[in-house]
């Protein structure tokens, strides 16, 4: 059974650990950066931050006053939708870097493939944004390069002009939300599958099922659907502000779900919602 110092080898041989914490809608405040810093004592060393996230200075702060040692720790950013060009990502990747207070990041991605400022013109646009981060990439820059909200036909554009496959694909998967055919064609490509809002943005919590499951193994509903995920293979990411629950939320590795349970929480289908459309976002 894993435990919380395992990890993913990506295809490159770069090691991800197989859970992070996440920062979507985590305050750029005193609280963004506690949380950080209770993430970092109960034992996470992976933390996925992005541009649009607002929140990667709040990183750099809760290292340094977590004495934490860098090395140790595995970064993600993501470019965001008005990024997505050669020159414009290079400039906003330098802008990340000194904003989280260091010379490079283990993982970058593209954080949606289609946006609104680009909708016209979205595969070239991705070829300009993916060229730029090889170059990083092969820089030593970066450690990992990665998409986000990916699915087949972009992944698939991608790949025309790509010199570097994409390791990681981050997407939405949750119980009752698995995007088989993204899944399954993200890693037929040889990518690793990062789940976000894994707890179904808070509201699973109200999903009758889970709280059974919950009592069945004398666990809180977050564990049962963090455990899931990793079962299914995803590396989650969860994310809360709260100590008690960031501590929690790392101790799943002493259980394992029934595989019949397993299944289960995969096909409460729409319990939590479904993704949207990555080519109609609005933004």
């Amino acid at each position: 059974m894993r435990d919380q110092n395992d990890t993913y080898k990506l295809a490159n041989g770069v090691e991800i650990p197989c859970i992070g914490f996440g920062m979507w809608q985590t305050p750029d405040d005193r609280t963004g950066i506690e949380a950080v810093k209770s993430a970092i004592r109960a034992g996470y060393t992976h933390i996925d931050t992005a541009q649009a996230y607002g929140n990667e200075e709040c990183v750099k702060i809760a290292i340094e006053e977590a004495d934490a040692d860098r090395s140790k720790l595995f970064i993600t950013t993501k470019i965001w939708n008005n990024n997505h060009s050669y020159d414009l990502v290079m400039s906003s990747f330098e802008q990340s870097l000194k904003k989280l207070g260091t010379d490079y990041v283990d993982l970058l991605l593209i954080h949606w493939p289609n946006p609104a400022p680009f909708r016209s013109r979205w595969q070239a646009a991705n070829a300009e944004t993916w060229k730029a981060m090889e170059e990083l990439y092969e820089a030593g820059k970066i450690r990992a390069i990665g998409i986000s909200n990916f699915r087949p036909h972009h992944i698939e554009e991608l790949l025309k002009t790509a010199k570097v496959k994409p390791m990681v694909n981050q997407i939405r998967l949750c119980p009752g939300e698995t995007q088989d055919e993204v899944v399954d064609y993200s890693r037929a490509q040889g990518m690793i599958l990062e789940a976000y809002s894994p707890l179904g943005t808070g509201r699973i919590f109200d999903v009758p099922q889970m709280q059974a499951l919950a009592d069945k193994y004398g666990r809180s509903i977050a564990q049962i659907c963090i455990r899931w995920s990793l079962q299914r293979g995803y590396l989650p990411l969860p994310k809360s502000v709260t100590p008690s629950r960031i501590e929690e939320n790392l101790k799943v590795f002493d259980f394992e779900l029934e595989e019949a349970d397993v299944q289960l929480i995969a096909s409460l289908t729409g319990c939590v919602g479904l993704s949207s459309d990555p080519d109609t976002r609005p933004f």
